[in-house]
């Protein structure tokens, strides 16, 4: 409930819920940090709301990107996860998952509104906030906002197109051809088909963003982590077809609030090493491969990775994440000790994009990692394992032309399950590393591209951008709604 500050003007506090996995949680921190600053008279109380599994993960972003600056101002309050038959008790994050069945479980969980609704339910109502700011698989926020008479707002963590798109792949008039291929209906150029492979299993996920897109129209708002420089076309479907009552477009949230009187450098987190690493490397010179905090990969296909780094003599910086098993091939890390780092924890992604040594990014194409790379003007090879990831890939490859596939049409299958998921083979591997960083290959080609979207997003996130201009929008629309 509102409450008056020391000048006399009232709070608006705002709840918001993310998704029980690292790529949701963080931006919806980031948003949290960015509603409490954006009114000079500190007017804005954001409270974020995770399990208590996941308040480390909100507390290290906390501590980690703002190193205390405005992190005061974000509040963390906990809420029961439920007990799940078959996952592991503690288990309350998609990156903690060992095997892609506690992934299912997880998300099975967070749709749930027989485990989900009661915990976030009784927190909402403790709280009594002024606003709800809602993931998407929570489908029963905008009743409940209803019954208590506020504003519930749906917050989109992944891009324009790749929502739009996954939408219209998913509507019962998709056509579905003899080459077990899924066409949407009329979408704006280019054409989307993708294999079924590619696509979670459509009776499920109809059923479930049937829900999502009814709550979404039936919300106060909704808010996407992206900027009009970059899917404006996209960006405009949402009003422009009815989909959501008021649209704002406030990304990318990385670039928001760096501070002037402290510097954001690695080393203040502890991670110098790796930048000074990339001193000692020439401009362009080094690939950066990480493929986020969900993605798994086989141990065939990490050993495949690896001796394709080996083989195309590039140097590196490779993140391997949930794969604590995994030994490399014999003798591989003497053999590439002088050009190349495996980073087994966390690592500094917004730093390491940012270095003038990377020269290209294998990504998984989650949303977060393509935006970081778009703000840091690296081009991108194409990787895509999970979700709406495949969907990416193509707002990268046919329509921005600032990534390209790292293993082309037609070479094997891809599908959202990995262990179907073809092996790609290292000379693959090291066959689309040299060929996309050659000089004046497809990645010099794409860097001019991408460092004017760097451009843009730039000038989105600065004062009267924008997507400065639509956060503002957004506090003093909900404001007017408090009354």
């Amino acid at each position: 409930m509102a409450s008056a500050t020391s000048s006399g003007s009232k709070t608006l506090s705002v709840l918001l819920f993310p998704h029980f996995a690292t790529s949701h949680i963080e931006p919806f921190t980031e948003l949290a940090l960015r509603l409490a600053a954006s009114r000079p008279d500190a007017a804005v109380e954001a409270i974020v709301a995770v399990t208590p599994a996941n308040v480390p993960v909100v507390q290290s972003f906390l501590d980690r990107r703002w190193h205390g600056h405005s992190a005061a101002t974000v509040k963390i309050v906990t809420y029961p996860f439920p007990t799940v038959e078959g996952l592991p008790k503690g288990v309350e994050n998609l990156g903690k998952a060992a095997t892609q069945a506690d992934s299912m479980l997880i998300n099975l969980a967070a749709s749930s509104d027989t485990l989900m609704r009661p915990a976030q339910e009784a927190l909402i109502r403790a709280r009594s906030p002024d606003a709800i700011f809602t993931d998407m698989l929570f489908t029963w926020s905008s009743d409940i906002a209803d019954e208590l008479g506020v504003p519930c707002v749906a917050f989109n963590v992944v891009g324009a197109f790749p929502m739009l798109a996954m939408r219209h792949l998913l509507m019962e008039d998709a056509a579905i051809d003899g080459d077990d291929m899924v066409t949407a209906p009329p979408f704006p150029i280019p054409p989307i088909r993708v294999p079924r492979t590619e696509l979670p299993d459509l009776s499920i996920s109809r059923y479930i963003f049937d829900k999502v897109y009814s709550m979404q129209a039936a919300c106060f708002g909704l808010a996407v982590n992206t900027f009009s420089g970059l899917e404006q076309q996209y960006c405009d479907m949402y009003l422009g077809q009815g989909y959501v009552q008021r649209s704002y477009f406030v990304g990318p949230l990385s670039l928001q609030l760096q501070s002037s009187d402290s510097d954001q450098s690695a080393t203040d987190a502890g991670d110098s090493q790796y930048i000074d690493w990339l001193d000692t490397k020439p401009d362009h010179s080094v690939v950066y491969v990480s493929f986020g905090t969900c993605a798994l990969a086989s141990e065939a296909q990490l050993d495949q990775i690896a001796l394709g780094l080996e083989a195309s003599g590039k140097s590196f910086l490779w993140v391997v994440r949930g794969a604590d098993k995994w030994a490399p091939p014999k003798g591989w890390e003497k053999r590439v000790d002088d050009r190349g780092i495996v980073i087994r924890s966390w690592a500094p992604q917004t730093a390491i994009l940012a270095h003038p040594a990377v020269g290209a990014f294998v990504t998984q194409c989650g949303w977060n990692s393509v935006l970081e790379a778009v703000a840091a003007g690296v081009p991108m090879l194409t990787w895509p394992k999970v979700y709406e990831q495949f969907i990416t890939e193509r707002l990268l490859t046919d329509v921005l032309g600032i990534g390209e596939r790292l293993w082309p049409h037609g070479a094997g299958l891809r599908s959202e399950d990995y262990e179907k998921h073809e092996v790609i083979p290292a000379d693959d591997v090291a066959r689309a590393l040299l060929t996309f960083m050659h000089p004046g290959g497809p990645g010099e080609v794409m860097r001019t591209r991408v460092m004017d979207l760097a451009s843009k997003s730039r000038a989105a996130m600065a004062e009267g951008g924008s997507s400065q201009n639509d956060l503002h929008r957004l506090v003093n629309d909900l404001i007017a709604a408090r009354g």
